[in-house]
């Protein structure tokens, strides 16, 4: 299959890009550099595009030139450091890209015939207000704090958009592994070590993990499907930050985690990271399991974490 993946030297698409090689697809990847991707051993590397997604005569171009079969939009311009304060004006890029460049692939895919869109979501996203874990039929955060609000927006007119031309939108989880920020070389990480991440009003808030090379077979799978709407893929294992953040300071040899009110983090870091830190709610992956005949290589983070950290420890997708 001829497969444009959309996103391609992001940590999600150096993971995908070999699968995909692998597998037998013939792969072209868009990224703003154009970076190669390298596949796995025999396998070769994916042609590479510089294009800028907002540009839509450029996309439309390269979409007619590649006549892809299916499109992978992994598309997001997340800053290595994030400050929860700034978090609107810090996605507002990845904003536009699940707007506009998600509108330019559409249209882009239309004019060629594309048989088959995946895009990517958010599985944290859920209104919090809800009991339990959310499947997909719960809404999406209808009033979340100001600063995720354009986060939201943004979120819910992509997915609006992919499900209306019969694509599937993936929800991930808080992606981990290799070039995320729960990477041992990680931002995350780094503020763990710091002791600046403290546990909030007791860290409630729960957590449903997605390791970059699980979404990536995820997608794999789901070219091969007819399935459509959206699926969340994360692990088996959801888990309260009280949980997995002693583990995460563990591995990354941390100062133990302080314990502050709540009130004192919303001081310190407004709405949105009050609420990361103590409202986020888990969700159930087991449609997407169903659906797509898919089961995680790590089922939890724990096992996850220890192989991100373990000495020396290879890439995921090379084993």
């Amino acid at each position: 299959m001829r497969v444009l993946v959309a996103g391609a030297s992001g940590a999600i698409g150096r993971q995908l890009v070999p699968l995909l090689l692998s597998a037998g697809h013939d792969v072209t990847g868009l990224s703003r550099s154009g970076d190669e991707v390298a596949g796995g051993a025999g396998s070769g590397s994916a042609r590479m595009v510089a294009v800028d997604a907002l540009d839509r005569a450029a996309v439309t171009e390269v979409v007619a030139d590649v006549a892809p079969e299916a499109v992978v939009n992994m598309l997001t311009a997340i800053p290595a450091e994030l400050n929860p304060r700034h978090l609107a004006a810090e996605f507002e890029a990845t904003n536009r890209l699940r707007t506009e460049g998600t509108r330019n692939l559409l249209e882009a895919a239309d004019r060629v015939g594309v048989r088959r869109m995946i895009a990517q979501g958010l599985a944290y996203a859920y209104d919090p207000a809800g009991p339990g874990l959310a499947d997909e039929e719960e809404p999406l955060w209808e009033d979340p704090p100001r600063q995720f609000a354009p986060v939201m927006r943004a979120l819910a007119t992509m997915e609006g958009a992919v499900r209306a031309a019969g694509g599937l939108v993936l929800r991930l989880g808080h992606l981990y592994g290799p070039g995320t920020i729960y990477a041992p070389d990680g931002s995350f990480v780094r503020s763990v070590r710091a002791g600046k991440v403290p546990l909030v009003g007791g860290g409630h808030s729960v957590f449903s993990f997605s390791h970059v090379y699980d979404v990536a077979t995820a997608i794999l799978a789901a070219l091969e499907k007819d399935v459509v709407g959206a699926l969340n893929v994360v692990d088996d294992d959801p888990a309260p930050i009280r949980e997995w953040l002693p583990t995460l300071v563990r591995l990354s040899a941390a100062p133990r985690p302080k314990s502050i009110p709540t009130f004192l983090a919303r001081l310190a870091v407004g709405g949105w990271g009050t609420a990361f830190m103590t409202e986020l709610r888990g969700a159930d992956n087991a449609r997407a399991q169903l659906a797509l005949d898919w089961r995680p290589r790590f089922p939890s983070w724990r096992g996850g974490f220890e192989q991100s950290f373990a000495p020396h420890a290879a890439p995921a997708s090379r084993d």
